[in-house]
């Protein structure tokens, strides 16, 4: 661990070969992560999680934009945070028309067409997180950890420096709220 908080420093103070020696100790990590919200994206994602790590990865060391780590929480925050604009980006990119958005899959050797690959909902999520960020920062943190990281909520709660009990109050406020959001379902409000 010290390992890691030492090559933060050197990565602050604009050390080349810090970013090199940190790879391999948080790739595991990293890569498990990365795992995780692949497993949780529809079927027919192209996205591998060795590409989604890789990606994240040189956002997050790169020297052009200066970045800080205070800890290894905040790090894994900072790479789920990049996670998912990686994915949002990606599914972005796959609605666009030039990208085929419009267009519907066939396998070759079913005639039949199966539906594009549509990520809608992620899209939503992201743009009802940004809106959330403006009302509650530590469910959007909560989220980026549970959703995009797939860590438990005990994981998350260690990692945020918040008690297993605060994390489940925080997750049930951000899981209520970015329902109504995405769904526009005010039943719910209107009726206390």
């Amino acid at each position: 661990m010290t390992d890691v908080t030492e090559i933060f420093s050197r990565i602050d103070q604009g050390d080349p070969a810090a970013a090199q020696e940190l790879l391999p100790l948080v790739y595991a990590e990293l890569r498990k992560l990365a795992s995780a919200k692949i497993v949780q994206e529809k079927p027919g994602q192209t996205l591998q999680a060795t590409a989604l790590v890789h990606e994240a990865y040189l956002r997050l060391v790169d020297a052009d934009q200066k970045q800080h780590w205070d800890n290894r929480g905040h790090f894994f925050a900072a790479a789920a945070e990049s996670m998912r604009r990686i994915l949002v980006e990606n599914a972005r990119r796959k609605n666009r028309l030039k990208h085929g958005g419009d267009m519907a899959r066939v396998e070759l050797d079913d005639i039949p067409i199966i539906e594009s690959e549509i990520h809608e909902d992620l899209i939503a999520l992201d743009e009802a997180l940004n809106r959330l960020k403006d009302v509650d920062t530590q469910a959007v943190e909560l989220v980026h950890f549970r959703y995009f990281a797939g860590l438990s909520n005990a994981e998350a709660a260690k990692l945020m420096g918040i008690s297993p009990r605060t994390a489940d109050r925080v997750w049930a406020f951000a899981r209520a709220w970015l329902h109504q959001e995405i769904t526009g379902d005010q039943n719910n409000s209107k009726e206390k």
